[in-house]
């Protein structure tokens, strides 16, 4: 079947990236999947959130917003709302979970590294793309204070769907709108899963289909490994 953007099903969207895109973070990389756009930047401070203090250990968390017309549509800075919406906080909480997955927390001391990732524009898989970029800028920060080694894995991640009864590959907008099954998969280098979000949209899918769907994110995230790699071989 022909996708909107005439890929086959297993191809990604072509990737681009900037590396050092903001001269004063610790790592930054302006990473790119199809239309969508995210600039990732890493912050490392010593404020330790109060629960890891004296505990010898480090945190890594990410943030993420989107930029008023990164859509077709304009949407309201959550910052006029007083607090970031339900979506926003899921997404952050992702990022977070899954760079802390491939992080030896002691590793890197008693430090705090922030990931901003913010969507200059959006055409689905801005949460897999802030992932995949924002480990990137998080190995950047990380060489940057003497602590690389802290990472025991590389972490990417990407969408997977069911458009019209066939698994796809790093869906863009007008396939997630109107897929049946809607997935995001984070897999580390080697590999293995971090965390696998399908939903069914319609009707209910079975252990197959599944299966052929991480079968397809994992090829998917062996690929951007290999992007990730060598751009921080140049870095």
């Amino acid at each position: 079947m022909t996708r909107p953007d005439g890929r086959d099903a297993r191809t990604l969207r072509p990737v681009a990236y900037e590396l050092g895109y903001q001269e004063w973070a610790a790592g930054s990389i302006l990473f790119s999947m199809g239309k969508t756009r995210v600039l990732c930047a890493a912050s490392v401070s010593d404020d330790t959130p109060r629960w890891l203090r004296g505990t010898g250990k480090g945190w890594v968390t990410g943030e993420y917003s989107m930029l008023p017309a990164a859509t077709t549509e304009r949407s309201a800075r959550e910052v006029t709302r007083g607090r970031p919406g339900g979506r926003t906080q899921e997404i952050q909480r992702l990022i977070g979970r899954a760079l802390r997955s491939v992080t030896d927390l002691r590793a890197i001391g008693e430090r705090m590294v922030t990931i901003d990732c913010d969507v200059l524009q959006a055409d689905a898989g801005t949460r897999t793309a802030s992932i995949t970029g924002g480990y990137v800028a998080l190995a950047m920060a990380l060489r940057s204070a003497g602590v690389e080694a802290a990472l025991r894995d590389s972490v990417a991640a990407v969408s997977v769907g069911l458009v019209d009864g066939e698994p796809r590959l790093d869906l863009c907008y007008e396939e997630d709108a109107g897929a049946e099954v809607d997935c995001n998969i984070v897999m580390t280098g080697e590999g293995r899963l971090v965390e696998v979000q399908g939903t069914a949209e319609g009707a209910p899918f079975d252990r197959a289909e599944l299966d052929a769907l991480l079968d397809l994110a994992a090829g998917g995230i062996a690929e951007l490994t290999e992007i990730q790699r060598g751009a921080l071989a140049t870095s």
